[in-house]
């Protein structure tokens, strides 16, 4: 008895000083300095561990971190065939982040970090989230000094806020074996860690790391692994375990079996009762975590000061009651969209099951035999709501009507169904059951993409920036035709500045990544990227976190002669397409347009208008491109 008492205040001290490390990292580190002027922005990498049970897939881990889940299982060491599968707890990920070097204020200078994007969901806190949700990736403190505008004790469900995840990027100096480090890993150290078992786990040195990081090494502190190569992480096997082995025959006598079961059973009842107490102690941990943290705040009162909206039958009829803020934000699209009531979109998706999901948080359902897309997302869709009243395109996805859910703090934009999926799929999923795209196809996909972002830019007023153009967000309808989708992070106005960073690896345009400026010029950039990949067949970033469009600059922007352009051309596009007749005339010139679109300078990428121009040439002519973007049509023969 004395025994199991004992062990019982073991672990009880071992969780209080678990909490105890934890909050004292946290409030002990608001972030790492950076200069600019250094190898920023870069790849990078972060180790994180399946351990939530809201995290135990690479889906809700990937809408976490803004990224897809193909982006965490290549790096990973995941096959392909099951990225859709469960994961195990604890098991090991590797997230890719697009580290840069933001500028905060006077006070903090300039802090490396990834931007992650998070909505408020109830009982949110920074502390939690920091601590929970992104394990330490990040603190409190350092989440507080990139939102000022946020009150920490008073966070509203639905609130946007900047999550720094901490990384590093390597410089000449990091060396790991007298070779340059390629990238940085953001490891949190955990209590059974050392230097040396850090280092063995990444393949790097025990030297360099204690060079990066200052010989700073504190339990649950964020520190930097220099490596030349991502390690390959040993992941459980998922297949069917081998039976047990048969057991062996006793040959003990009849009082030797009866005590053995006795005993076992007396340790089996022990470890239960123990394993009990240990769960309540941890549970009562967390609630005092909270409690000391952050002053209590009473969720059903919020929601009351919120308001509810009680839709009727979905058809814009029935009674509606809506708090007074609530009904001022979509009053301007209530007689512009169907209002559906949230048990019609339930029995559309069959209660928004697996089976309708088509990616993230977008289901496809069936209301009155007719298909649509359905976004469910937290409320704060008013921006895209407001955005998409504007717009009107054969080019853009049509917005059918919405609906909001303040019971759950839900808000549902209802889409047209598109029926071919989106571009990514078609150029970079091998599944059998997409054909791959010929170079017409291709040419009139990228026309259509540019024509939708023609109207968004020079048909509204004050343009709207899409923000967010890559080819998971074209969609393709029955006819092949491309429509713009997933206007969540666009943006009314041009050439403002923001701290916000937003978008998808691999597609940023630097300056945006950079200094966060926001114009029309950051979608040319990232249509050009588009273009590349419809040329190559390759991701705008691959598993080495190679980037795709300084692969293409590399390659291309100081070859002058069109015969050796052509060759490297020959190279390095995708190999599918010589199965048809291609005409090379055609490739140069869509390079050209998408090298142009890819110019450091924003004012000297072409605008939107003339890639337009361009690419409807493309099919007779190829086009020069120089440091003013896209040069006069130039007729070749083939």
């Amino acid at each position: 008895m004395r025994v199991f008492l004992l062990l019982l205040v073991l672990v009880l001290l071992q969780l209080v000083d678990l909490s105890h490390g934890q909050t004292k990292s946290q409030e002990n580190n608001t972030g790492f300095q950076c200069s600019a002027r250094g190898s920023y922005p870069c790849q990078a990498y972060a180790f994180y561990r399946a351990q939530s049970a809201e995290f135990l897939d690479l889906a809700s881990i990937g809408d976490l971190f803004q990224v897809s889940r193909l982006m965490i299982s290549k790096p990973s060491n995941i096959s392909s065939g099951s990225v859709s599968s469960p994961l195990t707890p604890n098991q090991p990920l590797f997230i890719p982040l697009t580290c840069s070097c933001n500028s905060i204020n006077s006070t903090f200078g300039s802090i490396s970090y990834a931007n992650i994007s998070y909505t408020i969901k109830p009982n949110d806190t920074f502390f939690l989230v920091s601590t929970i949700k992104f394990e330490n990736l990040t603190t409190y403190p350092s989440v507080e000094v990139v939102n000022p505008k946020l009150i920490v004790t008073n966070l509203q469900i639905g609130d946007n806020a900047i999550f720094p995840i901490f990384c590093k990027c390597p410089d000449n100096n990091t060396t790991v074996s007298n070779t340059r480090a390629n990238y940085m890993i953001s490891y949190v150290v955990q209590p059974s860690d050392n230097l040396s078992s850090i280092a063995s786990r990444f393949g790097s040195q025990e030297k360099a790391i204690a060079s990066v990081n200052s010989n700073k090494f504190n339990v649950y502190d964020t520190i930097f692994v220099p490596v030349t190569r991502l390690p390959v992480l040993s992941q459980p096997n998922t297949s069917a375990g081998a039976a047990p082995s048969p057991t062996p025959t006793s040959t003990g006598s009849s009082d030797n079996r009866t005590g053995t079961v006795r005993g076992l059973a007396i340790g089996l009842g022990i470890a239960g009762l123990l394993l009990i107490l240990v769960s309540g102690l941890w549970i009562y941990r967390e609630s005092l975590l909270k409690d000391r943290m952050w002053a209590a705040r009473d969720e059903e009162e919020q929601r009351q000061k919120q308001g509810r909206l009680f839709l009727g039958d979905g058809k814009g009829g029935g009674k509606q009651k809506m708090d007074v803020k609530l009904m001022a934000n979509v009053s301007d699209c209530l007689d512009k969209y169907r209002v559906f009531g949230i048990e019609e979109l339930i029995e559309a998706t069959d209660g928004f099951s697996d089976s309708c999901l088509i990616q993230g948080s977008v289901y496809k359902g069936t209301i009155d035999g007719e298909i649509y897309a359905i976004k469910k997302m937290k409320w704060n869709a008013y921006e895209e709501l407001k955005i998409l009243q504007k717009v009107n395109h054969g080019n853009l996805v049509k917005l059918e009507g919405f609906c909001i859910d303040s019971e759950e703090g839900n808000c549902y934009l209802v889409y047209e169904y598109v029926e071919n999926g989106s571009l990514y799929t078609w150029l970079h999923e091998e599944d059998g059951k997409h054909e791959k795209l010929n170079w017409k196809t291709r040419v009139r996909i990228g026309i259509d993409i540019a024509n939708g972002l023609q109207y968004i830019h020079e048909h509204t007023r004050p343009r709207v920036v899409h923000k967010d153009i890559k080819s998971s967000n074209i969609l393709l309808d029955s006819n092949m035709r491309a429509k713009i989708a997933n206007f969540g992070l666009a943006k009314s106005g041009m050439n403002a500045i923001t701290m916000h960073i937003v978008g998808t690896q691999g597609y940023i345009a630097p300056e945006y990544l950079a200094d966060g400026v926001v114009s029309t010029k950051m979608d040319v950039f990232s249509f050009g990227v588009v273009l590349l990949e419809l040329i190559s067949g390759r991701e705008a970033i691959d598993e080495e976190g190679n980037l795709l469009w300084m692969s293409a600059v590399k390659t291309f922007e100081e070859v002058s002669s069109d015969q050796e352009k052509a060759k490297r051309l020959r190279e390095w596009m995708d190999k599918t397409m010589l199965r048809d007749t291609v005409s090379m005339d055609s490739l140069l010139g869509v390079l050209g347009i998408a090298i142009a679109c890819l110019h450091k300078e924003p004012s000297k990428r072409p605008s939107i208008v003339d890639v337009v121009y361009a690419l409807c040439k493309s099919d007779d002519a190829g086009f020069e491109t120089s440091e003013e973007g896209i040069g006069s049509p130039r007729v070749t023969a083939r």
